[in-house]
């Protein structure tokens, strides 16, 4: 595997943690509050965010990129 793929990949991971952790945690706190039921809540969805996101940030974000591109020029 070359190096630019592994940015791609090494970067889908990392985004992926950051953006569905902050998501989930304001849209948990938002809908139940900081309840005894938050942390489990919060881990719960932010896991699942998880597994929906990096694949979609692969698959989705070079199409994404070459638009953004052809549109910057």
């Amino acid at each position: 595997m070359d190096a630019q793929r592994k940015r791609k990949i090494a970067f889908a991971l990392m985004m992926g943690i950051v953006t569905t952790g902050i998501i989930s945690f304001v849209l948990i706190a938002l809908n139940l509050g900081f309840s005894e039921t938050f942390a489990v809540a919060w881990l719960r969805s932010w896991g699942i965010a998880y597994v929906i996101v990096v694949p979609a940030i692969l698959l989705v974000g070079p199409a994404l990129q070459a638009q953004i591109d052809r549109l910057i020029q």
